[in-house]
């Protein structure tokens, strides 16, 4: 359940966004931004929230997909939030879903307060996706989806980066948020496909993960595959197991620090005042 008892202690922080557009609602230039407007743009494809009427029927009828005509349109820099939905993001208290929606949600909050849309995503199998808006009304909707949310299915960043890139219009705020248990690789590829837009990516773990603070026989299983192994855990594993963990970990901040990109690591154990501290200094 995410609490957001911490979204007030948030006032006293503004949000650093590189905006296109300095005004205060509505630009005094135009912006590249898809959205509502008088002069069409472009298509992009249909999002659930998108009007339907919209929808481009001509182009339906020839290629079997929903695409929607975006317009030119006065407005700010739109943030993106992306949280990993997969099954191993449940697993702690608080979980590790719960921790990443906390801090997309004071993300959104920060956003709303400077009065910036915001579009929030989960992913996993798929990528779910909201229509970007403004207002407590649409932050209050987030954190309803979040808390009904069960996390399940793996955790498909590739197909989730290359589906969301298909929406996108200009250059935008991006908070990427996920264990990151996934192929290095996959991830540095998801990390390229988003290119020059102002990213920050955030690993969450339980603290018994980063630690394995275990020993004995146990039985593990794959929270995503269900596959389980019998091990025992001993001092030389647990050494060997940190060891590839902090690897992965280092190798994406890494690739991320050769992209530009802003690389944090959080565990679960970490007040979220003090995580957000940290993020924005």
């Amino acid at each position: 359940m995410i609490d957001t008892s911490f979204l007030s202690q948030l006032d006293r922080f503004a949000l650093v966004i590189k905006k296109r557009v300095t005004s205060s609602f509505i630009g005094q230039r135009k912006s590249t931004a898809a959205g509502r407007g008088m002069m069409y743009k472009d298509y992009r494809i249909y999002a659930p929230g998108d009007d339907i009427k919209s929808i481009d029927w001509k182009v339906y009828a020839r290629t079997d997909n929903l695409y929607v005509k975006t317009f030119e349109e006065e407005k700010n820099l739109l943030l993106h939030v992306i949280v990993d939905g997969s099954s191993s993001m449940n697993f702690g208290k608080p979980s590790k879903f719960d921790f990443a929606s906390m801090l997309g949600v004071g993300f959104a909050y920060l956003a709303m307060k400077d009065n910036e849309k915001f579009q929030f995503s989960t992913f996993a199998d798929s990528l779910e996706m909201f229509q970007p808006k403004r207002g407590m009304g649409q932050l209050m909707a987030m954190i309803g989806y979040l808390n009904e949310l069960k996390n399940k299915g793996f955790s498909r960043l590739k197909d989730a980066v290359l589906q969301y890139k298909k929406t996108l219009g200009s250059k935008g705020m991006f908070i990427l948020i996920s264990d990151f248990l996934i192929p290095f690789e996959e991830i540095k590829e998801s990390l390229l496909m988003l290119g020059s837009h102002e990213i920050k990516v955030i690993q969450v773990l339980d603290p018994l993960e980063k630690d394995l603070n275990l020993q004995g026989d146990f039985m593990l299983k794959d929270s995503e595959s269900g596959e389980k192994m019998r091990v025992f855990l001993s001092q030389r594993l647990r050494y060997r197991y940190q060891g590839l963990l902090d690897e992965h970990t280092a190798k994406i901040e890494q690739v991320c620090n050769e992209l530009g990109i802003k690389f944090y690591f959080f565990t679960t154990d970490i007040p979220i005042f003090d995580a957000f501290y940290k993020l924005l200094e």
